[in-house]
């Protein structure tokens, strides 16, 4: 197992934002992004990190950035580090298999979400409301049923240790503009049914994922990560059943476990036990298996 990266300290590099997950540097014309081992749970950071979930981070959203490049162009230059700056290369051990050279992109203030089924947040608004960020709903929906079509729930962005606030159609228009906000949620179905149907057919059920936008040369691109376990619902096709929570290849396993010991959701995150941490970390490798081939 290799080693756990919690956080990188690149004194000769500058540190632009660490965020949840990833450090991001400026490099000038470029921002380096890595992803470390930190996990976080109901927006709060865990003081454990998971073995080789950056790395496992990486290879997937590389995958995924280069499956959907023929809907929406995305912020990745190389993740080749003998093709980063010379300033770099003396990082190299920490920055291999982790981290990926990027286009420096305004962001997009939305968390940018599209659900397939109905569970999470989702399933305790349309419990109440009979709609999901002000779309109406069919009547009688359980937990995990598929939706009749994916359905595009926006959010608000955060900052670390807040929570996003899911927000209706109007509000988003309002936050980002008419035509930005009918670009991104078009790109974002379009991706979401193509890998969906990938992915089914490889034995997981996208559920639901978010996703990030920027601004890059006067058009919109994909940035930061994409559907990968840590922003996604992965569930394991063969154990689906409707009606229930399902068995998963990403963070819920955490959640899951924070919910059994009544962890308020907020900070100081409680310690991890040994098999949950190694659990997780299975659960991320399988899931990068089955998608892509890949190990790590």
């Amino acid at each position: 197992m290799s080693k756990v990266i919690l956080e990188t300290n690149f004194e000769d590099l500058k540190l632009f934002k660490r965020g949840k997950v990833r450090d991001i540097y400026d490099l000038g014309d470029y921002y380096l992004l890595i992803s470390s081992d930190r996990i976080s749970a109901f927006d709060v950071i865990m003081n454990e990190g998971i073995p080789n979930k950056g790395e496992v981070l990486n290879k997937i959203s590389e995958f995924w950035f280069d499956f959907t490049k023929d809907i929406i162009d995305n912020h990745v230059v190389s993740s080749d580090v003998n093709k980063y700056p010379r300033e770099c290369q003396k990082y190299k051990s920490e920055l291999e298999g982790r981290s990926m050279l990027v286009k420096k992109a305004e962001l997009v203030p939305l968390e940018c979400i599209v659900r397939g089924y109905i569970t999470g947040s989702g399933l305790k608004e349309y419990q109440k409301t009979g709609s999901v960020c002000g779309i109406k709903l069919p009547e009688g929906l359980v937990e995990s049923q598929k939706l009749p079509e994916p359905i595009f729930t926006p959010s608000t962005k955060a900052e670390i240790g807040d929570h996003d606030e899911n927000i209706t159609e109007e509000r988003a228009i309002d936050i980002v503009g008419k035509e930005t906000y009918e670009f991104v949620k078009n790109a974002a179905l379009a991706i979401y049914l193509k890998a969906s149907e990938y992915a089914y057919e490889k034995g997981i059920i996208l559920a639901d994922t978010k996703m990030e936008f920027g601004f890059y040369d006067g058009k919109i691109i994909i940035i930061d990560e994409l559907l990968t376990p840590d922003s996604s619902r992965f569930w394991i096709k063969d154990k689906y059943q409707v009606g229930k929570s399902q068995e998963s290849y990403d963070k819920q396993y955490v959640r899951d476990y924070l919910l059994s010991i009544d962890f308020n959701k907020q900070p100081p995150a409680p310690p991890l036990p040994q098999d949950v941490i190694e659990n997780t970390s299975d659960k991320y490798k399988e899931a990068l298996l089955q998608l892509t081939g890949q190990k790590v």
